[in-house]
């Protein structure tokens, strides 16, 4: 099974430990974010996996040299160029995806113990365009998803704002749910992401909302797992705490 790892984050909110490395090799528990992400993937028999790069880019080709690409196949999506977001690099890699089978994206900056295969099971399952990992967490912004777990909106509760244009949302009738930085996504959504990009870089979320009417779009809302935003560092702290404890 293939797979993504967004690698290419500039770590603002991790700064001053950014400062002169990738957000992505900023150990957590002694251990660089990349390697905990790759070794959960090839755990769970993804083997095949891009990793994108921009903010000091050469380290992460470096590290991953160094420590033999962790016995798997692992391609470079260099956008050191131009960072292109997270829907540009996906459409910047799609060659990469060429062989029809559905792929996993993973933000660096998460760590979990969550079972992807079953994740990924659960999107074939359901015949999905895209499923994205959610989870009742507290947060500004919400995904809305309906009873058949299909994504219909999102919310910002602090301001009111709500996605897509034209949605109409109704308290009490829509799931709230917080993204977990992990998707699972079909070549399917490949054309209707070329014809999205009228630029290089976009964010890959508004394309889910703004699609959601067009694209049968999930959430995967599994329980007792353990989830850590590792991009800030109150949450990174949260997060060595459990690797401390695990035997």
């Amino acid at each position: 099974m293939k797979a993504m790892v967004f690698a290419a984050g500039l770590g603002t909110r991790l700064r001053p430990l950014t400062d002169n490395m990738p957000k992505a090799l900023v150990p957590v528990g002694g251990v660089p974010m990349l390697q905990h992400v790759i070794l959960n993937l090839k755990r769970y028999g993804f083997e095949d996996i891009i990793v994108n790069i921009h903010h000091f880019g050469q380290q992460v080709m470096d590290f991953l040299a160094e420590n033999g690409n962790f016995g798997i196949s692992i391609h470079i999506s260099d956008e050191r160029g131009e960072l292109l977001e997270t829907g540009g690099g996906i459409l910047k890699a799609r060659e990469f995806f060429d062989d029809g089978e559905p792929f996993l994206v993973h933000n660096a900056d998460v760590l979990t113990d969550l079972d992807l295969s079953e994740f990924y099971k659960y999107h074939l399952h359901n015949s999905a365009d895209a499923t994205l990992l959610t989870a009742e967490r507290v947060t500004s912004r919400y995904l809305l998803l309906d009873n058949f777990n299909r994504l219909n909106g999102w919310i910002n509760v602090k301001t009111g704002e709500v996605k897509p244009a034209g949605f109409k949302y109704e308290k009490g009738i829509y799931k709230e749910l917080a993204f977990g930085g992990i998707h699972v996504i079909s070549p399917s959504v490949f054309p209707y992401l070329q014809d999205y990009s009228q630029e290089h870089k976009f964010s890959i979320m508004p394309f889910y909302l703004d699609n959601c009417r067009k694209l049968k779009i999930m959430g995967y809302a599994p329980k007792d797992y353990a989830w850590f935003d590792i991009g800030k560092p109150e949450t990174l702290a949260l997060a060595e705490k459990w690797i401390d404890n695990q035997p």
